[in-house]
């Protein structure tokens, strides 16, 4: 976004009550990009409504938003996901020495720093869950966990006790090779003996953000800089569609609209107009070209 955006303060008496600061200075840099710009409105213009439904204030704030960004069409393919995971597996941090002959030269440990997020990667391929909640999955039930059940195989994406909201966590049934990674994961022990709670954890803890990690596996492993964890979804979406996976099975399993999953996925399908595609064949009719249909009209 070009233009910077104004100021919006709100820490001061509005008709009558006094007000708390809902939002500050909320500059973003020309560089920022648009979607994450628009998110960050949007979260504010919630923050303000929310102000005002609690009757903090009476005046109406607008906040105008950016238009919307063109939806990414990048996923992986299944020989890039290889060896992205690959890499993850595989790779050993490097350390640099500060005595000794090797003084100054950097040298692999045994740590395995960026094993767990092939965990996050494959549940993210095959089940197209947004990172916030594969970061959630745990094998046990709980308040703020999203669950897996190995016995069934099913996943229950929204964490209990959150409300139903428009972000659709629908339960999801598990592919049989990644229950058995799951099952796999849940009786190996961490490096005190304890046992695992949650799917994907980091030193014992579940994870925060894998971020961090993601960007520095896709550089290791040479994909494109720009790539996030949402990508999984993206892929997951793509190999459904590619595989011919009905839209309204689909649809559920991702957890979106059949609108937009045939809006942004919709000509990864093999059944993509085809029946337009196929209309020109003209089978069973004799053909006739364009042109002299045109010619013989009245008038041409």
């Amino acid at each position: 976004m070009s233009a910077l955006v104004p100021d919006i303060q709100i820490g001061r008496r509005l008709g009558g009550r006094h007000t708390c600061c809902v939002g500050e200075h909320f500059h973003r840099a020309s560089s920022k990009r648009t979607g994450g710009a628009r998110r960050d409105l949007e979260d504010l213009r919630a923050a303000i409504g929310h102000h005002q439904t609690e009757g903090l204030h009476r005046e109406i704030v607008k906040v105008p938003l950016p238009e919307k960004g063109e939806g990414r069409d990048r996923f992986l393919t299944r020989e890039e996901a290889a060896g992205l995971l690959w890499v993850c597996w595989r790779y050993r941090e490097k350390q640099t020495v500060h005595r000794g002959a090797n003084l100054g030269q950097a040298v692999q440990t045994d740590k395995r720093p960026l094993r767990h997020l092939a965990r996050f990667i494959l549940l993210g391929l095959y089940t197209g869950t947004p990172a916030g909640v594969l970061a959630a999955a745990s094998f046990h039930r709980g308040k703020g966990r999203a669950y897996v059940d190995l016995d069934k195989g099913l996943f229950y994406r929204r964490a209990e006790g959150n409300r139903v909201t428009k972000k659709r966590q629908p339960v999801v049934k598990l592919p049989s090779h990644l229950v058995a990674h799951l099952r796999r994961w849940a009786v190996t022990p961490r490096r005190d003996g304890t046992m695992p709670e949650f799917a994907v954890e980091w030193n014992g803890k579940p994870v925060a953000s894998v971020k961090t990690a993601f960007a520095s596996a896709v550089h290791l492993a040479g994909l494109e800089e720009d790539a996030s964890p949402h990508v999984l979804r993206h892929t997951a979406a793509t190999w459904l569609m590619q595989r011919g996976v009905s839209i309204w099975e689909a649809s559920g399993f991702l957890g979106m609209t059949p609108d937009v999953l045939i809006n942004v996925y919709g000509h990864h399908h093999p059944d993509f107009q085809s029946g337009a595609a196929g209309a020109f064949k003209n089978r069973g009719k004799k053909s006739v070209s364009l042109g002299k249909s045109l010619g013989d009209r009245p008038g041409a």
